[in-house]
């Protein structure tokens, strides 16, 4: 008898978790706006959920590209073409829309992934990550182009001085200063 009203009590408590769930989605107590803070609660499940799914999907295998002068630079040109505006030039700073993401993207240019696992890197260009502004590049660049990016950015701070170079030439994405008295 007792065990009944135990899993009755159980049930009912998270019906009604449900309910208070649900409200507070269906009424935008939940903050869906980029600019606001998120709950401790928020950033909990999505960390944890990210490592505990990279930890099961990406790959030991190690990069099968060499860190050559050519798998650099193009992995460098790939970079800036489509990942600069949001982890930055070599300058670290952000662009106008980094400063607009929620999640922050990280300025890859000030403080890299040289120590992040590689398949870990190829997997969160490869597959994106929910809810944040980092868009899963599999479907548009070829497993090649996806290891060139993952090798030039375990090699940042260690480029050839050729390929050094050419990365120093890349446009900041920062804003520009403007003159108030100008406008």
């Amino acid at each position: 008898m007792t065990f009944r009203w135990l899993a009755a009590g159980a049930g009912l408590t998270i019906l009604l978790a449900a309910i208070i769930a649900y409200t507070a989605v269906a009424f935008g107590l939940v903050p869906a706006n980029a600019d606001g803070r998120a709950s401790g609660l928020e950033r909990w499940a999505a960390r944890t959920s990210l490592n505990a799914t990279i930890r099961r999907e990406a790959s030991s295998a190690p990069n099968p590209l060499p860190s050559t002068d050519d798998t650099l630079s193009a992995g460098m040109k790939l970079y800036a073409d489509n990942c600069m505006v949001c982890h930055g030039a070599s300058d670290g700073k952000s662009s106008n829309v980094a400063h607009g993401l929620y999640q922050h993207a990280p300025q890859l240019g000030d403080h890299g992934a040289e120590d992040d696992p590689e398949g870990e890197i190829y997997w969160k260009i490869d597959h994106g990550i929910r809810f944040t502004g980092m868009p899963a590049f599999g479907g548009s660049l070829t497993d090649t182009q996806l290891w060139q990016v993952v090798t030039f950015l375990k090699h940042m701070d260690k480029l050839p001085p050729t390929v050094a170079a050419e990365w120093k030439k890349q446009p900041s994405q920062a804003p520009k200063k403007t003159n108030p008295a100008s406008q």
